[in-house]
C-alpha cells in the first residue's frame, strides 16, 4: 500500500512486546503500521532472542532484540511502541524516554497513579512527543458524537448512563490471570472502565463530584489451560455516579460475568434528543459502535450512518478502510493521527497528560469506593 508519492522518510518504529504468535501487537499494532507510508517497523524486542528473531522474521522488522535496552537504543528508532503487560510499563516506557524518543504506550499508563505521575514528568522534562493508547477517541463514531453534541445535537445535555462488560465469565487464559490482583493494575475499573470513561469524558467533560462502589462477586477464575482454580481480589463490579462539570448527571457500571447481546450499552439524554451508542462486545475503541437517536415523542431510535472516513486525515482514509472492522482500525487512525503531530507540532492524539487525568480519576474512583464517601475532583 506504500507508493513513491510518499516520498517523506517514514517514522522508524520499535516494537517491546511483539510476539510472533499472540499478542494485541500482531493483533492490532503490526496490521495498523502495514498500511501506513508515514510509519516503518524497524525493530521488534522480546524477552527471548528465538522469539525476538521470529518477531522480526514474521513482520519483516530489520532488527530483534531479545532486551528492550537495545531497542530504545537503535538509532533506526525514533518511536518506540510498549505493548506488554500494565506492570512492566513504567521500566520500558522510562528507558524509552530517557534515550529521547517519542512513546507511545498502551493503557493504563501505569499500574498505579504514582508510576503514571512519574512517567508523565519524565516525558515532560525529556520534552519528547507521547501517546497513550486511548484509541477509542479515534473511532468515528465517537468523533461523530462528540462533535455533534458540540453543535447542540441534543439540546441541553441533562444525563448519561453508560453500561459495560470487562471479562465475560470466570474462564480465562493463563496469560490473563494477572488481571485478577489490583496491584498489577490492568482491572474492570482500569481497562474496561478506562476506557470507556475516558469515551465518556471526551465528549461531555470531565467528573467534577463522584460516589463509586465496588466489588468482587466472582472471587475464583479457572485458567482454561489447566483447570486449576485462581484467587481473584480485582473487583468484578463497579459502580459510578456523579456530576461532570457541565452539571450533567453521569452514571456508569463495570463488570464482569455473562451478558446479553450488548456488552457495551452508553446513552445520552438531553432536552431535544436521546443518543444511544451500543457495541456486541466490549471495549468501545477495539469493536463497531452503533449510534441511534430519538427525539421527543419518538418510541425508537433512528440509525445514524457514520461514515468510517469522519475524523481520519484525508490521506490516510483508503488505506484505514482496507482493516474493516478489526481491531487494527482505530489503532491506524490513531496512528495517522500521531504521523500529522509528528510533522505539524500539533496534539490531536491522547498523551501522557490525558492519561494522567484519566489515572488520577480511577484513583478519585477507588478513594470513593474505599471510604463509602462522595469525592471532588480537583
Amino acid at each position: 500500500m506504500k507508493t513513491a508519492e510518499h516520498a517523506r522518510k517514514p517514522v522508524g518504529v520499535g516494537i517491546i512486546g511483539a510476539n510472533p504468535d499472540h499478542g494485541w501487537a500482531a493483533t492490532a499494532h503490526i496490521p495498523a503500521l502495514g498500511v501506513l507510508p508515514d510509519f516503518a517497523l524497524r525493530a521488534v524486542s522480546t524477552t527471548r532472542r528465538e522469539s525476538a528473531d521470529a518477531a522480526a522474521k514474521a513482520f519483516g522488522a530489520d532488527h530483534a532484540f531479545d532486551h528492550h535496552g537495545d531497542l530504545v537504543g537503535c538509532p533506526d528508532v525514533d518511536l518506540v511502541v510498549v505493548t506488554v503487560k500494565v506492570p512492566h510499563h513504567l521500566e520500558l516506557v522510562s528507558a524509552a524516554l530517557r534515550a529521547g524518543k517519542a512513546v507511545y504506550c498502551e493503557w493504563p499508563l501505569g499500574a498505579n497513579l504514582d508510576e503514571a505521575e512519574a512517567m508523565d514528568s519524565l516525558a515532560s522534562q525529556a520534552g519528547v512527543p507521547t501517546m497513550i493508547g486511548l484509541q477509542a477517541r479515534s473511532a468515528p463514531a465517537v468523533g461523530y458524537v462528540r462533535d455533534r453534541i458540540a453543535d447542540g445535537w441534543l439540546g441541553e445535555v441533562l444525563s448519561t448512563t453508560m453500561v459495560g462488560t470487562s471479562m465475560p465469565g470466570t474462564v480465562v487464559p493463563k496469560a490473563h490471570a494477572y488481571l485478577a490482583d489490583p496491584a498489577n493494575g490492568a482491572t474492570a475499573l482500569t481497562i474496561a472502565g478506562g476506557h470507556s470513561l475516558d469515551v465518556l469524558c471526551h465528549c461531555l467533560g470531565e467528573f467534577d463530584e463522584l460516589s463509586s462502589f465496588t466489588d468482587t462477586r466472582l472471587p475464583v477464575l479457572k485458567i482454561k489451560e489447566t483447570g486449576e482454580s485462581w484467587p481473584k481480589t480485582a473487583p468484578d463490579q463497579v459502580a459510578v455516579i456523579g456530576r461532570l462539570g457541565s452539571g450533567v448527571t453521569a452514571s456508569a457500571h463495570f463488570r464482569e460475568g455473562l451478558t446479553g447481546h450488548s456488552s457495551f450499552l452508553w446513552e445520552i439524554n438531553g432536552t431535544e434528543g436521546t443518543v444511544q451508542v451500543t457495541a456486541r462486545h466490549s471495549h468501545p475503541g477495539i469493536y463497531p459502535l452503533t449510534v441511534t437517536v430519538s427525539r421527543a415523542g419518538e418510541t425508537s431510535g433512528t440509525p445514524v450512518d457514520i461514515p468510517s472516513s469522519y475524523g481520519v486525515p484525508a490521506e490516510a482514509v483508503a488505506v484505514v478502510n482496507t482493516l474493516g472492522h478489526s481491531p487494527a482500525a482505530n489503532i491506524a487512525r490513531s496512528y495517522a493521527r500521531l504521523a500529522g503531530d509528528l510533522r505539524e507540532g500539533t496534539r490531536t492524539v491522547p498523551t501522557f497528560a490525558d492519561a494522567l487525568v484519566r489515572h488520577r480519576m480511577i484513583s478519585v474512583v477507588e478513594s470513593s469506593a474505599r471510604s463509602g464517601t462522595r469525592h471532588r475532583l480537583r
